[in-house]
């Protein structure tokens, strides 16, 4: 049966059903793995003529290629195909205070280049040229053309306004929110770009690729020179109305001085301050350095990772009352000596709620950002490929 919808288009269009036919091929390739026209046809329930035609359109078109032959003890050999990684690229970036992590994938997801350099920019327009240019020599070196970046993502502190072109809330990185700087990258790179808040990434690229994965509701809590968190909900990311979920940073925390926040006392900046009040006069200090001195027993930095880790038991379980996460993960610079947190995380975890999470260490440590901005890219890259296809 036939006929037209409201806006005079035909609900049964043979272009349509094509492109259809071609996208679940598509899809099952890059799934399963190299198929054969006769497989693909038994698990499809196409004809193998339009499986063949299907395939010969892609193929056509650079999405597929042959992926070698499958010879059976009896009968024929049949030709294998599979999707061709190198019709387009995705490209991930993680601007960090201290370094920037630029990481250039196939539609496989197998990274073809990576370049990591120190961030000594301290405004946000020698910054932006940093990103520009350290993505442009990567594809250079990879003889990637800007063209065949199908998709690029930034992971950045704070949230993306969409519709001021702007971030909001990246308070540890100076002139951030200025408005068109993200469209100063876009046009550099001449690649779409999409910018999305760093630990909505790094939860995301755990979820895809480390301790999260199999997660029903996963929390990772990014701790760095802020305190960030994301959220991942049934496999989807949880960014609130406005984008602002997770930035429990700014939850108030009561002191005797005066009105604090939670991140005051639960990140690097933190950890340095505690151990300074503890009697650690070293110049400089980092909080690298505290957790350092408190594997070897110095009395201060083991205090000192002491008071953070019942912090961040209060965070944790501030977190577990509203979302009743099955699973939370310490990531981020602190996040690398979980393993001097967990413990005094756990032990006071059991003294605060009777909700209580598995609590373990992010897996993907520095690259989890990384891994979440490429994910996301690559989704976007694989529909958009598709979409731009030449059709005959």
């Amino acid at each position: 049966m036939t006929g037209n919808d409201e806006g005079g288009d035909q609900i049964w269009n043979p272009q349509r059903l094509r492109s259809g036919n071609e996208r679940l091929l598509l899809d099952l390739l890059r799934s399963g793995g190299p198929t054969s026209r006769a497989q693909l046809a038994r698990t499809t329930g196409l004809s193998k003529p339009t499986v063949s035609s299907a395939l010969a359109s892609l193929e056509g078109a650079g999405l597929v290629r042959e992926a070698g032959l499958h010879t059976p003890e009896r009968g024929r050999s049949a030709v294998l195909y599979a999707p061709d990684p190198t019709a387009g690229y995705a490209l991930g970036i993680d601007i960090g205070r201290s370094w920037l992590r630029v990481a250039l994938a196939d539609l496989d997801g197998a990274v073809v280049a990576r370049s990591e350099v120190r961030n000594q920019a301290r405004t946000s327009g020698p910054m932006a040229e940093l990103v520009v240019s350290t993505a442009r020599e990567l594809m250079e070196s990879s003889g990637v053309e800007p063209a065949k970046v199908a998709q690029a993502v930034v992971g950045t502190p704070g949230v993306y306004d969409e519709g001021r072109h702007r971030v909001r809330l990246a308070q540890h990185l100076p002139g951030w929110g200025r408005p068109g700087l993200f469209d100063r990258m876009r046009d550099g790179l001449g690649v779409p770009l999409a910018v999305h808040n760093d630990a909505n990434l790094a939860a995301l690229g755990e979820y895809t690729s480390g301790v999260g994965t199999g997660s029903r509701l996963f929390v990772y809590l990014m701790i760095g020179t802020g305190l960030g968190m994301g959220v991942v909900s049934e496999g989807r990311l949880f960014t609130g109305a406005h984008g602002g979920a997770g930035e429990i940073g700014f939850l108030p925390w009561p002191r005797q001085e005066g009105p604090g926040t939670v991140e005051e006392l639960v990140s690097g900046d933190a950890v340095v301050a505690t151990a300074r009040e503890h009697g650690m006069t070293d110049t400089p200090l980092t909080a690298k350095d505290v957790f350092a001195a408190a594997r070897t027993g110095e009395p201060a930095a083991v205090r000192t990772v002491e008071l953070v880790g019942e912090r961040l038991a209060h965070t944790v379980a501030a977190v577990s009352a509203v979302l009743d996460p099955d699973l939370v993960a310490l990531g981020g610079g602190v996040g690398h000596s979980a393993d001097l947190l967990l413990s005094t995380v756990r032990a006071t975890l059991r003294t605060l709620t009777p909700i209580r999470p598995r609590i373990t260490a992010s897996s993907l440590g520095e690259d989890a950002v990384l891994h979440g901005a490429l994910a996301i890219a690559l989704d976007t890259a694989r529909d958009l490929v598709f979409e731009r296809r030449p059709q005959g």
